[in-house]
């Protein structure tokens, strides 16, 4: 008779519904129906968003490639999974995800389960079967009462895996940059980030808003904004086979911008000097399905000149949020 320690169904499962604390000006989050968010689901979650059991040489997880000082992105341009093999795009920031309805620069997850699906199974990425991480924590005690508390089972599957991270990840949200308080009338800009917000909202100027207006730092659309005269990667194309989405990539937030280099989906750009030089001077205007409201693309771009590139700059510092990326909820519960 082995002394394992099992859990009892009398045991009442009874998991705590949960919100996420939001300022007034941000929209309201819909959580899935069939994933409610609990406390129990949500520690789970953080749990298995460090465990590197999940790997298939259990040396990493998902914060391998999702760094908290980088907004939880990567600082390579592409990431190296398990066997040495490097991704093809730059891995993405996690804040906000609860107000995404599709996921990866193509689009190719429409919820964010099945996003949290892909990359354990990945053989460039973690290189390992949910079944083999799922029998590696069997008889573990700690995992056996957190799947219990958060999905009332002692035989978890990798649904309830992705829907516990799923839940940590949507509690991920950053609302507290300086332009959050300024916005809230709890700080005041500088003449100079004023002077790069003017630009950032104007035709004339930076004509940012576009694509990354709003409170979330983005439209959550997909577009061609001319990185190359003969793209190489077709993005979403790939996804839909409609030619007209060819060499199209998800907008990403602008927010915590400071934290999340290198840029593009490629991790071209290592700096935000060359992004705002890129936007500036560096567009391809026969880049195919390059957007239209890259207006200014037949010119090379918006044409901004030293100065109201640092003031440009300036105001894009202002979306850092320290609070996010210091946040103890997030850091590692081992």
């Amino acid at each position: 008779i082995g002394c394992q320690k099992t859990i009892t169904v009398e045991s009442s499962f009874q998991p705590t519904l949960t919100s996420i604390d939001l300022p007034s000006n941000f929209p309201a989050i819909e959580h899935p129906e069939d994933n409610p968010l609990t406390i129990e689901g949500v520690r789970l979650g953080r749990h298995l968003f460090r465990e590197k059991k999940l790997s298939g040489d259990n040396n990493m997880n998902c914060a391998s490639c999702h760094l908290p000082e980088k907004a939880f992105s990567d600082p390579s341009s592409v990431s190296t999974g398990i066997n040495g093999d490097l991704g093809k795009r730059n891995a993405m920031v996690l804040q906000n995800l609860a107000w995404s309805k599709d996921f990866f620069w193509d689009g190719r997850s429409i919820s964010l389960e099945e996003q949290i699906l892909i990359p354990v199974l990945d053989s460039t990425e973690m290189d390992e079967t949910w079944a083999n991480f799922l029998s590696e924590i069997r008889f573990d005690n700690n995992y056996r009462n957190m799947f219990f508390e958060a999905f009332g089972s002692l035989e978890p599957d990798s649904i309830h895996a992705v829907k516990a991270i799923a839940q940590f990840l949507r509690t991920m949200v950053s609302t507290n940059s300086k332009y959050d308080k300024y916005l809230r009338n709890e700080a005041v800009l500088t003449p100079e980030e004023n002077a790069g917000l003017s630009s950032f909202n104007s035709l004339s100027g930076g004509d940012c808003f576009h694509c990354h207006g709003g409170i979330l730092g983005t439209d959550l659309s997909f577009k061609n904004n001319g990185l190359d005269e003969t793209p190489i990667d077709s993005g979403r194309g790939l996804i839909t086979g409609n030619i007209e989405d060819n060499f199209k990539f998800k907008v990403p937030s602008i927010r915590n911008i400071e934290y999340s280099s290198p840029y593009m989906h490629d991790g071209r750009f290592n700096t935000l000097d060359e992004v705002i030089n890129f936007y500036s001077i560096g567009i391809h205007p026969n880049s195919p399905n390059i957007d239209p409201l890259i207006e200014f693309s037949s010119q090379g771009g918006v044409q901004l000149n030293p100065q109201e590139r640092q003031e440009l700059k300036a105001f894009l510092l202002t979306l850092s949020d320290p609070d996010f990326i210091n946040n103890n909820n997030f850091s590692n519960p081992f």
